[in-house]
């Protein structure tokens, strides 16, 4: 009856714990009650309050975790609505995906080293760049633990859009593209949705970049393993 039950409460309780997230969000827009980061926290309280396992919580919200791919589809309405932008200016978009890419990849291997983690944290830790429908596949290919390596792309989105307003801020920035690919590439998803805030172009182009980033890092990543691993 408790697994049953599962089924069907911790699904409700995720999207209303995010809807509500989501209302404080947009009342006062901050990095520290995003609801990408209030959501988790408060759903980890109310599973210890009631000595549920993380076992009993995903075998209900599977279904909520297989949609991250689905959604991820949406960003291609705007992208097509910039394709004009895109199309001239698509090398220096692709280079700056793979010099970014590469770069991401390279520190979280300095940061592992340093923290001299075990392997199987390491390889977690590699993916922790892109957006989730891509790291969840790529950490397990490389023998990682993919729930870790979703906290670790959560934790890394927040970051980066703190760190990317602060650039955004004082780095002469004058394009949409510049300001949108520094946003998508240092901080994913959220990357995008701060993005959005700004402009509808920089959207894209944040949407764009993270998308671009994921099918790199897919290619990447796995040898990124093989040489430093």
């Amino acid at each position: 009856m408790r697994t049953e039950l599962a089924y069907v409460a911790w699904p409700v309780a995720t999207v209303l714990v995010y809807v509500v997230a989501r209302h404080f969000y947009r009342r006062a827009p901050s990095w520290w009650n995003s609801p990408l980061l209030l959501t988790p926290v408060i759903l980890l309280a109310i599973a210890g309050a009631l000595h549920t396992r993380y076992s009993e919580y995903i075998q209900g919200s599977q279904w909520l975790l297989a949609m991250i791919g689905p959604v991820t589809v949406a960003f291609a309405l705007p992208v097509y609505e910039q394709r004009a932008l895109i199309r001239r200016h698509w090398p220096a978009l692709l280079a700056g995906v793979i010099a970014g890419s590469t770069i991401a990849a390279f520190s979280s291997w300095l940061l592992a080293s340093w923290l001299n983690l075990p392997s199987d944290l390491q390889r977690s830790l590699l993916p922790r760049s892109i957006a989730t429908p891509f790291a969840l596949p790529v950490s397990s290919r490389v023998g990682g633990v993919p729930e870790l390596t979703a906290v670790f792309v959560v934790l890394t989105g927040l970051l980066g859009a703190v760190v990317g307003q602060v650039m955004r801020k004082w780095l002469p920035l004058r394009s949409s593209l510049a300001r949108g690919a520094l946003l998508g590439m240092g901080a994913h998803g959220v990357g995008v949705a701060k993005a959005r805030e700004y402009a509808a172009e920089e959207g894209s182009i944040a949407g764009l970049v993270m998308i671009l980033a994921g099918l790199v890092n897919v290619s990447i990543t796995p040898i990124a393993v093989m040489l430093l691993l």
